[in-house]
């Protein structure tokens, strides 16, 4: 899933940033409002999380800005203003949650898995099963038959995102799209080498193979 963090504190930025890839989150990062409509007039993001105080066009401005050109991407506010009244702006601008600052880590990402949950019309999902393969999407936990497999964080989201989308063939700029960043290198190799880490620790040694290439078209991740 591919985020954009709106924050004008750099330092609290790279914070959560930082956090949210060790969920196996893909972050974006803005730093004014103009930079957070630009990006997101870009970019296909999955969620937007947005400072209400920002210099120049807020985060209030910059919620009504994407939601009067037809953007329903989630929106998560993130501020130093907790009164109820200011709540109530935040969702009246368009926001779909609002939280306040000072907040625990683990609240945010628990928000923000519960907007995507909802963006995607799923009744508090707590696993995929495709096969005898199980993930886990609350503890981000895989396991294939009763073996666990241990992925890094990166691993993780590529196979999160092959599963979400079961049987259809996924091309390396859509799996780069919500499984990196803007710093994404497009003619490295770097989907081709996730893909075959994937498929050494998920298919290798059963019987069915789960992970799929169409040569020159991309992948996809079925029982065939």
């Amino acid at each position: 899933m591919r985020l954009l963090l709106v924050e004008d504190n750099r330092r609290l930025a790279e914070t959560v940033a930082k956090g949210l890839r060790e969920h196996s989150f893909a972050v974006d990062f803005a730093a004014t409002g103009f930079e957070a409509v630009d990006k997101a007039g870009i970019n296909a993001y999955d969620l937007i999380v947005l400072d209400v105080m920002l210099p120049r066009m807020d985060g209030l401005q910059v919620c009504r800005h994407l939601r009067d050109g037809g953007r329903s991407t989630p929106i998560l506010m993130l501020t130093a203003r907790g009164k109820t009244s200011d709540k109530v702006k935040g969702l009246e601008a368009g926001a779909d949650d609002y939280l306040a600052k000072p907040f625990e880590f683990a609240e945010l990402v628990a928000r923000i898995r519960a907007l995507l949950r909802r963006r995607a019309s799923e009744v508090a999902p707590s696993r995929l099963v495709i096969a005898d393969l199980t993930i886990d999407l609350t503890s981000q936990r895989v396991w294939r038959g009763v073996r666990e497999v241990v992925l890094t964080a990166k691993e993780y989201c590529v196979l999160e995102f092959l599963a979400r989308k079961k049987g259809r063939l996924l091309g390396r700029a859509e799996i780069a799209e919500h499984c990196w960043d803007e710093n994404f290198d497009p003619f490295s190799n770097v989907i081709e080498v996730f893909i075959k880490r994937l498929r050494a620790k998920i298919d290798q040694g059963v019987a069915i193979s789960l992970i799929h290439t169409k040569r020159g078209a991309g992948y996809f991740l079925d029982v065939l």
